[in-house]
């Protein structure tokens, strides 16, 4: 997916209410809406999101599992670089503008389930595609999907690099403690 690639979801029933594309369509009306956009995973000390549960899980099951052949990609990015982006986006930005918060374009799971492995001491596991949902649970659809991302078009038009650490720089440094 890339800054060009347009939402696919319009109108209050869609998927989170079609708020990027209702916003954008402001742009022509004097206002300056700007739409950025997050990878699933947005890391850094103490994160309580996906990988924190992907490690949760790892802990649970006795290894690091991955969906399939683990060729799925996740783009992330540090939360200090988001934050940066953001604040750039809102500084300069032209109205209707999608901007991407990727530093890394696309991890794939076998990658970030062997990190996540090697920190916890591990082995790293593949897991069917059709038990995914219950090896996993919610976040199993999630980490079997292929989600590549580009910001190429962002770090243009912004000027920004992000240069915070990598997300398997981050598990290494114990981003995400053992679960009890």
């Amino acid at each position: 997916m890339t800054e060009d690639d347009a939402s696919l979801h319009h109108g209050p029933d869609s998927l989170r209410g079609g708020s990027e594309n209702l916003a954008l369509a402001y742009a022509d009306r004097g206002v300056r809406p700007v739409a950025p956009r997050f990878p699933p995973t947005v890391h850094g000390m103490g994160d309580p999101g996906f990988v924190a549960t992907l490690t949760k899980i790892a802990k649970e099951r006795g290894a690091a599992g991955y969906p399939g052949d683990g060729s799925t990609r996740w783009p992330a990015v540090h939360r200090s670089d988001a934050a940066r982006m953001v604040r750039l986006a809102l500084e300069k930005a032209p109205a209707g503008s999608r901007v991407h918060a990727v530093a890394e374009n696309g991890l794939p799971s076998r990658d970030i389930a062997a990190a996540i492995g090697d920190h916890l001491g591990m082995d790293t596991v593949s897991v069917a595609p059709e038990d995914a949902e219950t090896h996993f649970g919610w976040i199993g659809r999630f980490f079997g999907a292929d989600l590549p991302a580009s910001s190429t078009r962002t770090r243009e038009l912004l000027g920004w690099t992000p240069t915070g650490p990598t997300l398997f720089e981050d598990i290494a440094a114990g981003a995400y403690p053992l679960p009890e």
